[in-house]
């Protein structure tokens, strides 16, 4: 059941859909396209070498004639921002795309900045669908950059701020206002955001959303492959599988050489089923012997995880959990997990070291210690609110 906020919103992008923001366009500076893909690159931290790299890729085959390639791309070592719109050229050493504009300083660990972002893409460069996409460090939704400081996404050194995942679902929902519909893809080009928890953060404002379980190497996406790949006509779904092919496969001895990865895609339209699916597993775990719950902690314990250990696969969970045999969870709560989830995944691929991996991280802390850590601002997250999966988690470490 959706809450009075998600059907309020609901509502808001409805009334919305009917007067969408494109029809206000007739004087814009371009025609309206397919996509527009805008791609807000934060350079303002150590990843700010590889930010003319990634653009440089973007130019290998530049904008298309159906899909706008726009960057709003932050140097550290610049020092101010630019809006760029992406053509195509043969120099792979320098960037050369127009600058639209120059911004000066602008705190890209805002999540405002972001929504401007796409409000201006939406002015200046209308199209039918749009891809946002957040290049940046990445960390799930509670990764400490330093010991100390929680920093989820796209992580500002020049102002100390970052966007949380909590401001990255209202970011998106603001941007859903301004194109007047659902943003049609989301996607992160950061280290460990194929998480529920984060998707779940923007399932009312996102139609599909992208995300890599593990960390991503310092290249990050192989822009020029999925702007090669992209064809006149695509959905949504097919930008979701398309990125996550030539992400992976870039890695298996291609352009971006030889690393381990992990990328999926999800579609949002499928997320109550695995919200229902979560809550009545949680039930069933709730009502476990000690000697039961032990079982599914070990479980967890040996669960694929991502960089931290409280990361873990949920369908490789599931699965460890049903062979501890555990004998009062019959197999169609399993089943409900499996199926819902390989709904929700539509698009999932993995080098051979991460072969359990099966596209979507939930978290799985293995201590009562690990899960106080966190447990107070993980009961206002979404994914808990629609799941208790915090009030699980605490049954079964208790």
């Amino acid at each position: 059941m959706l809450t009075q906020k998600a059907t309020t919103g609901l509502l808001a992008l409805a009334a919305l859909a009917l007067f969408p923001a494109n029809a206000a366009h007739a004087s814009g500076t371009t025609a309206v396209k397919e996509w527009t893909l805008l791609v807000y690159l934060n350079g303002n931290n150590s990843l700010d070498s590889f930010g003319p790299m990634d653009i440089n890729e973007m130019e290998q085959v530049g904008s298309l004639p159906n899909v706008n390639v726009v960057v709003q791309w932050a140097s550290e070592e610049r020092g101010d921002v630019e809006r760029l719109l992406v053509q195509k050229d043969n120099d792979t050493d320098n960037v050369t795309s127009p600058i639209l504009e120059h911004l000066g300083s602008v705190d890209m660990g805002d999540y405002n900045s972001l929504v401007d972002f796409v409000k201006w893409g939406v002015q200046k460069y209308p199209a039918q669908h749009y891809f946002v996409d957040v290049w940046n460090h990445g960390g799930g939704w509670h990764r400490q950059a330093d010991g100390v400081e929680i920093r989820d996404i796209s992580w500002d050194d020049t102002s100390g701020n970052h966007i949380t995942t909590e401001q990255l679902g209202v970011a998106m929902a603001q941007s859903a206002l301004a194109i007047g519909h659902k943003v049609d893809f989301y996607a992160s080009d950061a280290c460990l955001m194929g998480m529920a928890e984060v998707a779940s953060e923007m399932a009312d404002s996102v139609a599909v959303y992208g995300g890599s379980q593990e960390v991503e190497p310092g290249p990050g996406w192989d822009y020029a492959g999925l702007l090669k790949g992209w064809k006149a006509g695509a959905t949504a779904a097919d930008i979701g599988r398309l990125l996550t092919q030539t992400y992976v496969t870039s890695y298996q001895g291609g352009s971006q050489g030889d690393s381990e990865v992990t990328f999926a895609a999800y579609d949002l339209s499928k997320i109550a089923a695995v919200y229902s699916a979560i809550r009545n597993l949680g039930t069933q775990f709730s009502h476990l012997s000690t000697t039961d719950r032990r079982k599914v902690v070990t479980a967890a314990n040996g669960t694929q995880t991502f960089t931290y250990s409280d990361y873990g696969d949920l369908l490789d969970f599931l699965g460890l959990v049903q062979k501890a045999g555990i004998t009062s969870i019959t197999a169609d709560v399993y089943k409900a997990v499996t199926d819902a989830v390989g709904q929700f995944v539509i698009a999932n691929q993995t080098t051979s070291s991460y072969a359990k991996a099966k596209g979507l991280s939930i978290w799985l802390p293995h201590t009562m210690s690990d899960y106080n850590s966190y447990g107070s601002r993980y009961a206002g997250l979404n994914l808990n609110k629609q799941t208790a999966w915090g009030s699980t988690l605490q049954s079964l470490l208790k």
